[in-house]
């Protein structure tokens, strides 16, 4: 395998990764009646619409269809990432929702 095909292989498998990350993050929103586009958009207000976002949103399901999300898993795959503002955010969301 040339260099170039394992680069390309690598970029791609963290485009899935990341897909993941986002749907993730969109069904924890959902899980908890939270709109993960205005979510994403408060942390990252200077970005254009994210494309992955949109195709995310469209995989969730209904809360009462999902599986639980662990707070500590979405925070840490948004670490894993870098989107520490948007995790940072998220964070903020958990406090609020546990002071519920």
């Amino acid at each position: 395998m040339s260099s170039n095909e394992l680069e390309k292989k690598i970029i791609e498998s963290y485009r899935k990764d990341e897909k993941m990350m986002i749907l993730v993050f969109a069904q924890w929103c959902i899980n908890h009646d939270l709109d993960p586009e205005q979510l994403y958009k408060k942390a990252y207000p200077e970005q254009p619409e994210n494309a992955a976002l949109k195709e995310a949103m469209e995989l969730t399901v209904p809360k009462e269809e999902a599986g639980d999300i662990p707070n500590d898993t979405l925070l840490g795959v948004l670490s894993m990432f870098g989107n520490e503002d948007l995790a940072f955010l998220v964070s903020e969301e958990i406090q609020r929702i546990d002071s519920l």
